[in-house]
């Protein structure tokens, strides 16, 4: 409970929602904390600051790739987020929780990581029918 209220702060804010959907359309390659910056408008401590929460919620990932740390979505927390909130979705009927999952599973269409989570996330509800 406790990850998912950090998680779902993290994203109540305006700007972090927006480095975090931008960060979404990335996919998992992500992107270098500079070029987020300059597309987000905003300056670099103040990207910085976002970027730590984000990532102290575990929602998205850093690494180093030589002087620059590239930012990408960890597709697993966001995975483990919908499970969480679909856990006691629409009193069990299950036409409603597919109807949210094909969703999610067509906005993934085109990033293998995102259709990896869908996909757990498909099998997991499964398992708990």
């Amino acid at each position: 409970m406790n990850t998912a209220l950090d998680q779902l702060s993290s994203l109540a804010n305006e700007r972090r929602l927006a480095v975090f959907r931008y960060l979404v359309t990335l996919g998992s390659g992500g992107a270098p904390a500079g070029d987020i910056a300059v597309y987000m408008n905003v300056p670099a401590n103040t990207l910085s600051a976002q970027l730590s929460q984000l990532s102290r919620a575990g929602l998205i990932t850093g690494r180093r790739e030589g002087r620059s740390i590239i930012y990408s979505v960890n597709f697993d927390a966001i995975g483990g987020l919908i499970l969480f909130l679909l856990e006691d979705c629409c009193n069990g009927r299950s036409e409603v929780q597919t109807r949210i999952l094909a969703a999610i599973t067509d906005v993934c269409r085109d990033d293998k990581d995102c259709l990896d989570m869908a996909d757990a996330v498909q099998m997991k509800k499964v398992q708990d029918e």
